[in-house]
């Protein structure tokens, strides 16, 4: 029986295995992921929200006023694919609305949100 398990450790130290750097053409398979960088992502900056019924909501006109939950002076929320990931404040860029951002969501608070 000895025998057979040293014949057994023989036949495997004989095997031929590629590395896995050959297996990739040698290329280091971090750079070849670069593709994941045109991934489009939409970006969703929210000012705020509010709840209506919907006979307040049919009462609505040209001109009308919603009254959102957020205050002037706090921060916007910043959601990518619908998931928060920052805060931030209104800017003026080029005569487009642009966001500042004042504070990335951690990878903590990122997963408390997830329950």
């Amino acid at each position: 029986m000895a025998d057979k398990s040293t014949s057994e450790k023989d036949s495997r130290s004989d095997m031929n295995l590629p590395d896995i750097d050959n297996e990739f053409g040698g290329v280091d398979t971090t750079h070849n992921m670069d593709f994941l960088l045109d991934i489009p992502l939409e970006i969703t900056v929210e000012l705020g929200s509010s709840k209506i019924t919907i006979g307040d909501l049919l009462k609505l006109s040209q001109g009308s006023v919603v009254e959102l939950n957020k205050l002037t002076d706090e921060p916007l929320d910043i959601y990518v694919n619908k998931k928060l990931m920052a805060h931030g404040e209104v800017v003026v860029v080029n005569e487009k609305f642009g966001i500042r951002l004042t504070n990335i969501v951690s990878p903590g608070e990122r997963v408390k949100g997830l329950s």
